[in-house]
């Protein structure tokens, strides 16, 4: 599944100059601000040398002051013999001649015609910069620009070697086929679905980070600082791996090797920049092989561990990359950090450590977890906000959809990515499961069962698309489920499958709407304005296709065909995909965001869905929150510091 909804569909926008504003002229108007800094430091630079020469120069009237200046400046250099001889030279410089009076005035005249030297060549350069047209400086200035990106990257090159490790190779990383040659129809369409929204994006919008697909340029939001990171690229290398895209596949591949660089400048989402970013490039190196993907994950990971430089270790939402500054969303409550984003690192940093022998990322993401079990928890209840400072909760709101999710998704995930060897997260997690059960789940009126919103002591009666991710999350925990409750959470998961399904099938467009209540004589139907819209999200597809997995019920690819039709007619433009405003209108309109989590995670879940088992089977592969394949590793845990303690 994909980010929590914590921000709109569409970033943040720069207003364009009112009409009738005053305007500069065109010559200084279209000087970036990078090139006014640097005129500002050569012409600073220019007015320090001649108030230095002003200073620094000798004439009569200063010239008693200069030689108490030069003598503490020469005094170290007139024997070289440390402290003796610093106190024997001192008392020959004051003195009357001498060869030691003679070699000082050497050497002030030798320092003054430096002086002067240093003077006439700044002034001159001074004189050629002021000659220069625009054009020549702007040039300069991206040379230089060019020169310190090349040594930058030349220093990241000569990073050391990561450790050699024995890297996991599970297979089923490609092919799938599924045999039938009516799914596998279906299964060639998504592929082509894929190709078309990737080719758009190759068109349009490649190296920014999404792409709109009308306006057919690229796209960003706040979540990546508004810098162009290429999201898309990275989100979308394991799907068209293993869709067998390799020509695509490359072209990504080529793009990250000389584009992508983390020395930006840029303050992004840690939650969202570790779920796409780093867990694709993990995906991509495991099914690939190729170290480029390792080694940009690792360069990443580095820039997001100041995000931890917090009173209690809970990590800020957002960092700088390049300052390490980090700050919580203004929108959260009491400036909390929130249980989602804080509670989603740990597949991604364990495997961190593995790579790279550094137990730095295994502690940060351990040390979260040991916070949360000392905390009382209201009706055994995660609320979704806790404040960073304080180590306390802020407001006692808790959800299975956004802000919650998927804490509880890595939670299960740690445990079967730890061969289930971590049985403290399995602990937590069914833990957390039995008290979302008693407290959040119900049945409506006409028996959908759905989970709700607890705030303040009310349970709401509304569900998010959000949420019904967790379907395929209870059925992935079914096994290994205390007592004999293994069937009662694959009958769970099926009854929310369905709930979910409703909420598409109750709609003009048969596309699910962001949320939907139970009340009011109204079930599984969204009944505000601002929660009728399908921005491409995955998580009921997602669910169908655990369902599928574990049942082989033929239903779920009814249903998950069913979605993929609707994505093409009502979605498709030829600029790519977009989200639509409104699932209840049969002239639906456009939001104009091809979000990168569709390639991630959308069409990879329904390709998965019409390929055979073997195709990422889940005993050797488990899935990020953004579908990012990640391996199962086998050993264990035994590279990893305290694991012998949880086996």
């Amino acid at each position: 599944m994909t980010a929590p909804a914590l921000l709109p569909p569409s970033g943040r926008r720069i207003p364009a100059p009112a009409p009738g504003a005053a305007s500069f002229p065109h010559h200084r108007a279209t000087l970036r601000l990078s090139e006014k800094f640097i005129l500002l430091l050569i012409l600073g630079a220019f007015i320090t040398l001649c108030f230095g020469a002003f200073f620094f120069l000798p004439d009569g009237s200063k010239h008693k002051r200069f030689d108490l200046g030069l003598e503490d400046v020469l005094i170290p250099h007139v024997d070289g013999m440390g402290r003796a001889g610093r106190q024997s030279g001192a008392h020959v410089i004051h003195g009357e001649g001498g060869p030691h009076e003679h070699r000082h005035r050497q050497e002030e005249e030798s320092l003054r015609s430096r002086i002067r030297a240093d003077h006439e060549r700044a002034l001159q350069e001074a004189r050629e910069k002021l000659r220069k047209s625009r054009e020549e400086l702007r040039a300069e200035i991206q040379t230089e620009k060019n020169r310190v990106a090349q040594r930058l990257r030349g220093r990241e090159a000569a990073a050391p070697p990561l450790p050699p490790v024995p890297v996991p190779r599970p297979g089923g990383v490609d092919d799938g086929d599924p045999g039938d040659p009516r799914v596998r129809e279906k299964r060639d369409k998504i592929r082509e679905m894929m190709k078309h929204a990737w080719d758009s994006y190759r068109q349009y919008g490649w190296g920014h980070n999404e792409l709109k697909p009308l306006a057919r340029k690229g796209h960003s939001t706040n979540i990546f600082g508004n810098s162009q990171m290429g999201a898309t690229i990275v989100d979308a290398l394991d799907t068209l791996f293993m869709m067998g895209l390799h020509d695509e596949f490359r072209d990504g591949q080529a793009w990250i090797e000389q584009n992508l660089d983390f020395s930006v400048n840029a303050e992004v989402s840690v939650f969202e920049v570790n779920i796409r970013f780093i867990g694709g490039l993990l995906a991509a190196y495991y099914l690939s092989g190729q170290e480029v993907f390792k080694a940009k994950a690792v360069q990443l990971a580095e820039k997001l561990l100041p995000a931890f430089n917090t009173p209690t270790g809970i990590p800020w939402a957002m960092v700088n990359l390049k300052s390490g500054v980090g700050r919580n969303w203004g929108w959260a409550s009491a400036g909390s950090s929130i249980l989602a984003e804080f509670g989603t690192l740990h597949m991604e940093f364990v495997h961190l450590t593995y790579l790279t022998g550094n137990p730095a990322y295994y502690q940060k993401v351990m040390h979260i977890r040991k916070l949360l079990a000392k905390m009382e928890r209201p009706n055994g209840l995660y609320p979704n906000y806790l404040n960073p400072r304080t180590g306390r909760w802020g407001q006692h709101h808790t959800s299975v959809g956004g802000l919650g999710d998927s804490f509880y998704e890595y939670l299960l995930k740690a445990w079967l990515m730890s061969d289930k060897t971590d049985t403290e997260a399995r602990k937590t997690y069914d833990d957390a499961v039995e008290a979302i059960e008693r407290h959040l789940i119900r049945k409506s009126n006409s028996g959908l069962t759905f989970i709700g919103e607890w705030k303040n002591g009310h349970l709401e009666r509304k569900m998010g698309h959000l949420t019904c991710f967790a379907g395929g999350m209870f059925a992935l925990g079914a096994d290994g489920s205390p007592g004999d409750k293994a069937g009662h959470y694959l009958q769970l998961g099926a009854e929310i499958a369905h709930t979910c399904h409703e909420s598409y099938d109750r709609t003009v467009l048969k596309l699910g709407p962001e949320a939907f209540k139970f009340d009011s004589g109204l079930e599984a139907v969204a009944v505000r304005q601002n929660e009728k819209y399908y921005i491409l999200r995955p998580e009921v597809i997602e669910t169908y296709w655990y369902m599928w997995r574990f049942t082989h019920d033929p239903k779920y690819r009814q249903w998950g065909w069913e979605a993929t039709q609707a994505i093409d007619r009502y979605c498709r433009v030829s600029g790519g995909f977009s989200g639509v405003k409104d699932v209840y209108s049969s002239n639906p309109t456009y939001d104009d965001v091809q979000q990168s989590f569709f390639l991630a995670e959308t069409l990879k879940y329904l390709y998965l869905l019409f390929s055979s088992d073997d195709l990422l089977p889940l005993d050797s592969w488990v899935f990020n929150t953004e579908a990012h394949p990640l391996p199962v590793l086998h050993l264990g845990n035994a590279t990893l510091p305290g694991s012998e303690s949880r086996r």
